[in-house]
């Protein structure tokens, strides 16, 4: 039944009735009586009405009078005023924690990205190789390996290149990996080196590695097949005859023989992998030395041809006791399909020649199908499946060469999806207490597969930014760009101090960082004298700090369970990789914002496409 009330205050002079609108059966509010068709209440507190309105008919609804009488009103406004403030100082804590902006463990980067890309960059400085370069950053380093290669039949020039870690060897299958991953950056991220003044810097990386790799592959000829050269130096550990693993001397000093590991075509996955390399490091070039990219890329063919040429007769390289017998302690390859599949792949958008992808999207599946339980969705030096997922799934999106590879593309599509799932869902790899992913718990050193997960999540983010996507789905999960981004920034800050050691893992970086670093180089003072290797052992004995800081090396990482060693004897803690740091460079440019990104999204008119990504510079040789 409707109502209304009707409010009457007591005053010394005269009694005022006032009016408020009543509210139907259907709730809605319904016009008062009054002339002032709205709600008056009357405490005195302003001029009083010459008007009784209780004389004039209602035509509405019948009203119902209630007194209140007010006996103290400077208590009466006391009341008044402390309630508007309590009201008011409500209000204003509202609109304070609406608008004050949140913080978010992994919504937006806290680390200083630049300086950690340009540490991280240095850290190849200091492991060069060969005639040292006199304008380099690092100061504790100079020619060393000067005689790689001498001991082989034919007196092969090897000298240049990587030492791969913290002993002196070199590792070709270790370094071309590294040389891919860096070349793919650059070819996606060119404009965000640029705009941070690294550019020139990593591509004097890949060049230094491009150089070394040309060597590293002596074509066939009518008397010889392909020869590959796999390994310099030794891991002979007998304690007798001296060799890079048990000997503690800086490369500068090395006075031992440094034995060589040659390979034929036979050794499908090396030969794979330096195709890769090559062939992606032409892309890098082909604008600033278009001769030397055409060096590159007509290497890689000839590599490709003489690997593909016998099917029967391929395998690993590290099954071949001369070739890759001692790297199996290192660099283990458990297939040869996943490198020749990204071999073809990558020449494919070095030369556009469509056999190179009709190779590839053939021999997808026999990849996927090789494919080890413990490799997959894991991108690394070992199984290169899951990045080519990627690869294939970036054509399919902005240069769908439709059939006959639309089968292959699509299927490419949905495993990336289903790995972007692995990422972000946590139904497929563990995390740490403190939040790092655990691709490998029987591995060790677990920082390495962090950061290639943090590179491919948020360069397939970009992607799906570019497409104007807010998200995708995968066979386990749905996620968005955020949850992408989210996760890989989630594992940088990790690395970078964001853990319970509140340790950074890059050497130099932030306040705290290992000393111990596992490396002959960083741990031997340098101070123009010559170390032997049993002088070399109260250097790597010694419980100091390494004289020589190490800068940018990513040290392999904590256990499970957060704990970090700090000590130069715990190399699974301590040790440093190319592989690696590799894998840390994609990470953090991938996730570095562009200065006009920063600017836009201060401004509110950000533009997704315009994300420091060069959407379509890799399909330049497609036609």
């Amino acid at each position: 039944m409707p109502s209304s009330l009707g409010y009457q205050s007591t005053a010394t002079d005269q009694e005022s009735v006032m009016f408020v609108h009543t509210v139907s059966e259907a709730r809605r509010m319904l016009p008062s009586a009054s002339r002032w068709n709205s709600i008056e209440i009357d405490f005195n507190l302003v001029p009083q009405s010459g008007i009784a309105y209780d004389s004039l008919p209602s035509s509405y609804s019948k009203s119902y009078d209630y007194d209140i009488v007010i006996r103290d009103r400077k208590i009466f406004k006391r009341c008044l005023y402390i309630s508007a403030s309590i009201v008011s100082l409500i209000v204003a804590l509202i609109l304070l924690l609406r608008f004050l902006p949140h913080k978010h463990h992994h919504h937006g980067p806290s680390k200083n990205l630049t300086l950690a890309l340009n540490q991280a960059l240095t850290f190849f400085d200091a492991q060069k190789s060969g005639t040292y370069p006199k304008n380099s950053p690092v100061k504790f380093r100079g020619d060393s390996g000067l005689q790689d290669g001498n001991l082989t039949s034919n007196h092969a020039n090897l000298v240049g290149g990587f030492y791969d870690s913290g002993n002196n060897m070199k590792f070709s299958f270790s370094t071309a990996y590294t040389m891919t991953l860096l070349s793919w950056t650059v070819i996606e991220y060119h404009q965000k080196y640029a705009d941070i003044s690294e550019l020139d810097h990593v591509k004097d990386i890949i060049k230094w590695g491009s150089d070394y790799l040309l060597k590293v592959f002596v074509p066939p000829n009518a008397t010889s097949d392909t020869t590959l050269y796999s390994q310099i130096g030794s891991a002979n550990s007998d304690g007798t005859t001296p060799s890079d693993i048990n000997c503690w001397e800086r490369p500068e000093d090395m006075d031992y023989q440094r034995p060589v590991s040659i390979c034929d075509s036979t050794a499908t996955d090396l030969a794979g992998e330096i195709v890769a390399a090559l062939s992606a490091a032409s892309l890098v070039f082909k604008d600033d030395d278009s001769v030397y990219s055409g060096e590159l890329v007509k290497a890689a063919g000839e590599l490709f041809e003489s690997a593909t040429k016998d099917p029967n007769n391929q395998g690993t390289y590290t099954r071949v006791e001369t070739c890759g017998g001692e790297s199996r302690d290192f660099y283990n390859s458990s297939g040869y399909k996943d490198e020749l599949v990204w071999g073809g792949t990558w020449l494919f958008f070095a030369t556009g020649d469509i056999s190179y992808l009709q190779y590839a999207t053939d021999k997808f599946q026999a990849a996927v199908d090789d494919e080890t339980s413990s490799d997959k969705w894991i991108f690394d030096w070992n199984n290169k499946l899951t990045a080519n997922m990627v690869l294939l799934t970036r054509l399919q999106f902005f240069h769908d060469l439709g059939y006959p590879y639309e089968a292959s593309l699509k299927a490419s599509s949905n495993m990336t999806g289903s790995l972007m799932c692995s990422y972000v869902s946590r139904r497929v790899f563990s995390m740490t207490p403190g939040g790092l992913v655990i691709q490998r718990p029987d591995y060790g050193a677990p920082l390495q597969f962090a950061a290639t997960a943090s590179f491919l999540s948020k360069l397939y983010g970009d992607y799906l930014d570019l497409l104007r996507s807010s998200g995708g789905s995968g066979s386990t999960c749905e996620f968005t760009v955020e949850m992408l981004r989210n996760f890989s920034l989630s594992q940088v800050n990790y690395i970078l101090g964001d853990n319970p050691m509140n340790m950074s893992y890059i050497v130099g970086f932030g306040d705290k960082f290992p000393s111990q670093v596992h490396h002959r180089s960083a741990s031997i003072l340098w101070d123009g004298q010559h170390y032997s290797c049993k002088d070399g052992y109260k250097w790597r004995d010694s419980k100091d700090p390494n004289p020589n800081v190490l800068l940018g090396a990513m040290v392999g990482g904590p256990d499970q369970f957060d704990k970090f060693i700090d000590e130069r004897d715990k190399q699974e803690f301590t040790e440093p990789r190319l592989t690696s740091n590799a894998g840390l460079v994609a990470a953090l440019i991938a996730l570095h914002d562009p200065p006009h990104t920063k600017k836009s999204k201060k401004r509110g008119n950000y533009d997704p496409t315009k994300l420091g990504i060069d959407q379509m510079g890799i399909f330049d040789k497609i036609r």
